[in-house]
Parts: structure tokens; C-alpha cells; sequence
């Protein structure tokens, strides 16, 4: 499972989701999804997220195998 921080890092940006999606463009929800996690980003657009933010990708999206 794709898990994110981009609503925290987001915030102490003191960014709104239009904001940030303004940054990257897509639409403000596709960040409410993402940050939901129930949108899963393509590669390019996790880094977008994490250029626009400042932050290596790794402090913004993390991957835990899903042990069903």
C-alpha cells in the first residue's frame, strides 16, 4: 500500500489543495484523492508532488507490502 504525507507537508506550507495542484497541474481532487490514498500517483506525478513541496520523495510517499 502507497501511503502519503501530503496533507501534513502540504499544510506547513500553509498550501490549499488548489494550491498545490495549481503547482503540478492537475485538479484539486486529484491531491484530496491522493491524500485519501485512494488515488495512487504515476511516478512522474509523486515526483511533481514532492518538487512542489521541497521534499524528497521518500518523506512524502512511503510503501508498506500489503499482507493480506
Amino acid at each position: 500500500m502507497l501511503n502519503n504525507e501530503i496533507n501534513v507537508l502540504r499544510a506547513k506550507k500553509k498550501w490549499t489543495q488548489q494550491q498545490l495542484a495549481d503547482q503540478i497541474g492537475v485538479s484539486r481532487q486529484t491531491i484530496a484523492a491522493m491524500e485519501k490514498n485512494k488515488y495512487n500517483p504515476s511516478l512522474i506525478l509523486a515526483f511533481k508532488v514532492a518538487n512542489a513541496l521541497d521534499i524528497p520523495i521518500t518523506d512524502v510517499f512511503n510503501y508498506k507490502e500489503d499482507n493480506k
